[in-house]
């Protein structure tokens, strides 16, 4: 199997002291009534989360809606999130789009607004081979200049898994591919992907811990939005080798990600969690993606209240 030989540096960070690993949230991105980003309720996220030790953010990922924002929308939280993690944590700005027009748009957008990074999912809803994939990650990568390259590996959602046998075509046409979040079922891939050199990150906040002992730098979900001081005691007890500890946090996991899950609708509930924590509204999901009624609200708050996620430890 390939390795990447120039990982390291190609991986690193000039200047900042910061590393690709650990704990990086999938946020989920607040927006007003009017279809706005909400810049105050965004901002107030990156910095609670930074505020609990994350090494940074996986931004307009799934949970954050990115694939259902306007160009406009995207462009904006990229600037948001340049201007507010920078040099703090790192900022891997989502910019996958159902066309490839868009995607190097946003990665034009994500350079342009002093992201760190960019990641992207592979073409989705029309059917095709590798090389449709291949082409339309140079594309992108292309656009973003220069940026480091994290392939998003979903797909329960694209339809596209990204195999340890395409991750070494993707690796060998895009020299900017560095690493990439893996939410297939296929657990151990991270071993493989780590093997070749990735910056592999676990996209289950399930199973952080099981991820770092099969190779993963780290975690990114967004579980770890909502309850940030668990994961980053969890990887931090990971790092220095204590062995009773981590395990303890890992068992701690489960609930908080059965809340995010509650109702098929992590974008909602993170939201909602996140306004009564933090104080500021977070606005409702972007149409079409699945919102809660008032019921559903009541019942994910009171859970949320029960598993202390209501107010900071």
């Amino acid at each position: 199997m390939a390795t990447i030989a120039t990982a390291a540096e190609r991986a690193k960070v000039s200047g900042k002291g910061l590393e690709w690993k650990g704990v990086f949230p999938a946020n989920p991105t607040p927006v007003g009534a009017d279809g706005r980003i909400n810049e105050k309720a965004l901002r107030a996220i990156f910095e609670d989360n930074l505020s609990h030790g994350v090494g940074g953010f996986w931004v307009a990922g799934s949970t954050g809606e990115g694939p259902v924002m306007s160009e406009q929308q995207r462009e904006t939280t990229a600037r948001i999130a340049g201007e507010t993690i920078s040099g703090r944590g790192l900022s891997i700005m989502h910019v996958g789009a159902i066309s490839t027009e868009s995607a190097t748009k946003g990665a034009k957008a994500a350079r342009d607004s002093g992201c760190d990074a960019i990641c992207c999912v592979p073409p989705f809803f029309f059917k095709g081979d590798d090389q449709m994939t291949i082409d339309h990650y140079k594309r992108v990568a292309d656009a973003a200049d220069g940026l480091p390259f994290f392939v998003y590996n979903l797909p329960q959602l694209t339809q596209v898994e990204t195999t340890p046998a395409l991750m070494e075509k993707i690796v060998d046409a895009v020299p900017t591919v560095i690493g990439l979040k893996h939410s297939a079922l296929n657990f151990s891939d991270i071993r493989l992907f780590a093997n070749m050199g990735l910056k592999c990150f676990s996209g289950s906040g399930l199973l952080p811990l099981p991820a770092l002992t099969m190779g993963a730098v780290g975690t990114v979900d967004a579980p770890l939005s909502v309850a940030p001081w668990h994961y980053t005691e969890l990887f931090d007890a990971w790092e220095r080798g204590d062995l009773d500890t981590a395990p303890r946090l890992q068992d701690g996991v489960v609930e908080i990600v059965d809340i995010i899950k509650m109702f098929g609708a992590p974008a909602a509930v993170t939201k909602l969690i996140l306004t009564e924590r933090l104080g500021i509204d977070c606005g409702r999901p972007i149409p079409p993606v699945q919102d809660l009624n008032d019921e559903q609200r009541s019942i994910v708050l009171a859970a949320a209240g029960e598993a202390g996620l209501l107010q900071n430890p």
